[in-house]
């Protein structure tokens, strides 16, 4: 199962559901304002994505609100970070098992999409 972590507020998040939907693949949303991602989970994202400094939204609203847009914390930090607060994170994250993506990523999309249609 294809999940989406995001916000109904992001044009990515959105972007990427209405992707999916207009394949006729069902997701499951996960609104990061409810639910955030948990420790295992961010630490399984973050090694298919390439690490989790790529999951931070350094230059985001969230980030720049509580002053760490210029901070440069250690990787340990930053998980903790992100577990305590999902909206540091960039979003969307599209999950397919193991694999997953951050941002708009149309082309791994594709590929989610082709081996969930085949899964069917």
């Amino acid at each position: 199962m294809i999940q989406i972590f995001g916000t109904d507020k992001c044009k990515g998040t959105r972007a990427a559901q209405r992707f999916f939907a207009d394949r006729s693949i069902k997701v499951q949303m996960v609104d990061l304002r409810e639910k955030g991602l948990s420790k295992g989970e961010l630490e399984s994202v973050a090694r298919a994505v390439g690490g989790v400094h790529l999951l931070y939204d350094k230059d985001g609203r969230r980030a720049k609100e509580k002053g760490l847009q210029y901070a440069a914390p250690t990787e340990a930090r930053l998980v903790e970070l992100l577990v305590e607060d999902p909206s540091l994170l960039r979003t969307p994250i599209v999950r397919d098992g193991k694999r997953a993506t951050v941002g708009d990523d149309q082309a791994t999309w594709k590929v989610f999409a082709q081996a969930a249609k085949s899964a069917d």
